[in-house]
């Protein structure tokens, strides 16, 4: 589920074992430690299991990130043993990368993350990919989300969302400011196109409900073409299109492009942080404290846990 660091079963495909946490969003600090050890949030940025285009749209995402936003963002203080886990048997790997903003900055956190999960019936291994920014109170701008999942070499799941901070329908001007003036359909249209792209239902009724009306869930599955046009589809086609997303986000986030993104009044902060902290609560107890121990053992899941919980701030 948007929002979440783990795979729940809704964004699963079917037959596919409960996974664990999908925590995300963005670079962290690049400068160096001592004694010749990997700068903190190396590695996040390798992508190990990845096709080379869905690394490379993980790259640009993250790298757009930190061009535009990095001046709001604080360094990553997720501890090591949190920035990069296992389970015991090595066979399934996470990272977790957290950036809060500065106090004079609308960003509340940005949280990237990779997750590499060997299922335990032999089916193989989910790749997940993860990024997500979170605003304060101080805008009722969308909050941003973006998930590939790879089932399988032909197989993919996205999700691709400004979430929305207001109900929609109580509010045709945050529905018109924020998804019809940024023509984001159109980038939900173009992807619909594609005859390997077709709806993914999610089996979450209160996720369908969190999702805003230019969501984009779908999967993309290649059987004819396999992994080469799977390959094209994500360079030619989910890559530019999250890309396009997320710049749409950011214009708001900065107050560039002479897009939406006003400051809230402060007797309306108090409505908006009750909706994103129950969103963010909803999501721990949905998907995280089951399927995180069940992946990477209790103890693992429980350091994991306590640093999310930090973050969202329940």
């Amino acid at each position: 589920m948007a929002f979440t660091l783990s795979p729940p079963p809704h964004l699963l495909p079917p037959k596919t074992s409960r996974a664990g946490p999908s925590l995300f969003v963005c670079h962290s600090s690049s400068s160096s430690s001592r004694m010749g050890q990997q700068p903190r949030g190396s590695k996040l940025m390798e992508f190990p299991h990845l096709l080379d285009p869905h690394r490379d749209t993980m790259v640009s995402l993250l790298s757009a990130v930190e061009s535009r936003l990095g001046s709001h963002l604080l360094p990553s203080s997720v501890p090591p043993d949190v920035e990069y886990y296992q389970n015991e048997s090595g066979s399934s790997q996470g990272t977790l990368c957290v950036r809060s903003g500065i106090d004079s900055s609308p960003v509340d956190f940005i949280l990237a993350s990779w997750l590499h999960l060997e299922q335990p019936t032999g089916g193989g291994a989910l790749d997940i990919t993860n990024i997500a920014g979170y605003l304060k109170s101080s805008t009722d701008v969308p909050h941003f989300q973006f998930e590939l999942v790879q089932c399988s070499p032909t197989y993919f799941i996205l999700f691709l969302d400004l979430i929305p901070r207001r109900d929609t329908v109580r509010h045709p001007d945050y529905l018109k400011a924020f998804y019809e003036d940024t023509q984001l359909e159109a980038c939900r249209q173009r992807l619909a196109q594609l005859p390997e792209v077709q709806p993914y239902f999610s089996s979450s009724l209160y996720f369908r409900g969190v999702v805003s009306p230019t969501g984009i869930l779908v999967s993309i599955k290649c059987e004819e073409g396999g992994r080469e046009r799977v390959e094209e589809i994500i360079r030619e086609h989910i890559g530019p299109i999250s890309n396009e997303v997320a710049g749409i986000w950011m214009d708001m986030c900065v107050g560039e492009g002479g897009g939406p993104g006003g400051e809230v009044r402060e007797a309306e902060r108090a409505e908006l942080e009750k909706r994103d902290s129950f969103i963010k609560s909803k999501a721990i107890e949905m998907d995280l404290s089951s399927s995180l121990p069940k992946q990477f053992g209790q103890e693992v899941a429980d350091r994991v846990l306590r640093v999310i919980r930090s973050v969202y701030k329940t």
